[in-house]
């Protein structure tokens, strides 16, 4: 009946037992310390929205992955948010306008998408990251990628690349060309897929110029080192992507003045998000793992949608990729597990209870043992369970003994010098 039960979860979820969600802990409160080193807020936006005030935020990608429902009591639609982002822009605008820009705000948190099972896609995603509202500058840009770089290193990350790209960069060759939907969406997959045969066959049939056929076949090759900015200045003749290499090329220098040019990649190429940016955009990949584990970027254009016209930029970490990428690493940095079973020999509670309220008052984790019939067993729950240690009050409850679950050590004491906090684990 249990394996039955079991099945019913939901597809594309998941449950994080205890080990597993104690990393998973750990991520959010390292991330979290990065964000308040930075000057960030925290705010918790709603689990649940109006669909229609929710929508006016998402793109239409995002609105085909909200899940929705009728609301009973109010008789209107509403929806789980797919994304933390377009709710802090909604915040920003209609709870925050009395304020002075600009907002540095954080969050921590889970939304739902639809999701295609067959590509094995997670519909919960756990989600951490800022949002800096109000600064229209190429420093700010910079931030969220260092940011991002701290943000890494502070979960144990050391072997990670920035991939940045400049959507204005994009959109200065593409907005040119005039071409229908179907073909202008067979150009920008085969620019994001890096398909330079697809990409000079399509240029065989369509009504382009062959300036534009030269800037769009070298858009698949510009990736790499900070070279690709030289060679993408030399493949580009239009005002809106040159300005937008120099907007790229401030953002970088403001990075080597950081000191971390060491961790930056450049990807001229890159598409994501280009109905929804409006700059620079990055994502963060660790060596060995093909998704990435964090993403930002410039979103000019949101906050106004809630009546509210703010620049905007952004940085989100994806913590089940990273939970995942780095699980390894995260059994050497997290500790699990509780300090103390307290097992006691005599049928007088009292005593127990009294030295594990002084053990927590401590600031150690205590949880009695009510159930073992003895020691061995108590030992055993107590490794099974993951306790660092069996404290064991004798039957005369002056004197103790405290056993290491992990390799069998024994310490005796009495129960004063416990209860005086000379306990020493």
């Amino acid at each position: 009946m249990v394996n039955s039960i079991e099945t019913r979860l939901p597809t594309g979820v998941k449950d994080f037992l205890p080990i597993k969600a104690n990393k998973l802990e750990y991520l959010q409160t390292r991330l979290k310390e990065v964000f308040d080193r930075w000057g960030f807020r925290l705010v918790a936006p709603a689990p649940l929205e109006d669909l229609a005030v929710l929508e006016l935020g998402l793109g239409k990608d995002l609105r085909e992955k909200t899940f929705r429902f009728d609301d009973r009591q109010s008789g209107r639609l509403v929806a789980f948010p797919p994304d933390i982002t377009p709710q802090i822009a909604r915040i920003a605008a209609t709870r925050m306008q009395g304020l002075p820009l600009p907002f540095r705000l954080c969050y921590n948190g889970s939304v739902l998408r639809h999701a295609e099972q067959r590509l094995g896609k997670d519909r919960g995603i756990h989600q951490a990251g800022v949002e800096l509202i109000g600064l229209d500058s190429p420093e700010a840009d910079a931030e969220m990628i260092v940011m991002a770089i701290e943000g890494l290193q502070a979960v144990g990350a050391d072997d990670f690349t920035i991939d940045i790209g400049q959507v204005e960069f994009l959109r200065g060759i593409l907005d040119g060309l005039a071409l229908p939907g179907p073909q202008a969406q067979a150009v920008r997959t085969a620019i994001a897929g890096k398909d330079l045969s697809s990409l000079q066959k399509l240029m065989e049939t369509l009504p382009v110029t062959d300036r534009q056929k030269e800037e769009l076949l070298a858009l698949p090759r510009l990736f790499g080192g900070m070279e690709t900015l030289e060679r993408a200045a030399a493949a580009v003749s239009n005002d809106n992507s040159r300005r937008a290499l120099d907007n790229l090329q401030q953002v970088l220098a403001t990075l080597e003045s950081y000191g971390v040019s060491e961790h930056i990649t450049l990807d001229l190429g890159e598409l994501r998000g280009f109905d929804y940016h409006t700059g620079v955009i990055f994502q963060g990949f660790l060596s060995g793992f093909g998704h990435a584990v964090c993403a930002g970027g410039r979103y000019d254009g949101l906050t106004a949608r809630y009546g509210f016209p703010a620049p905007a930029t952004g940085l989100t970490f994806s913590l089940l990729n990273l939970l995942f990428a780095l699980d390894k690493v995260l059994d050497d940095r997290v500790t699990f597990g509780s300090d103390i079973l307290l097992f006691s020999e005599g049928i007088e509670m009292t005593p127990a209870h009294r030295l594990a309220t002084a053990l927590r008052t401590q600031g150690l984790s205590v949880a009695r043992d009510i159930n073992s019939q003895d020691r061995q067993e108590g030992l055993a729950y107590a490794r099974r369970m993951h306790f660092r240690n069996l404290l064991i009050i004798h039957q005369d409850a002056t004197e103790l003994t405290l056993i290491n679950t992990a390799d069998g050590r024994e310490t005796s004491l009495d129960m004063q010098a416990a209860l005086a906090g000379e306990l020493r684990l």
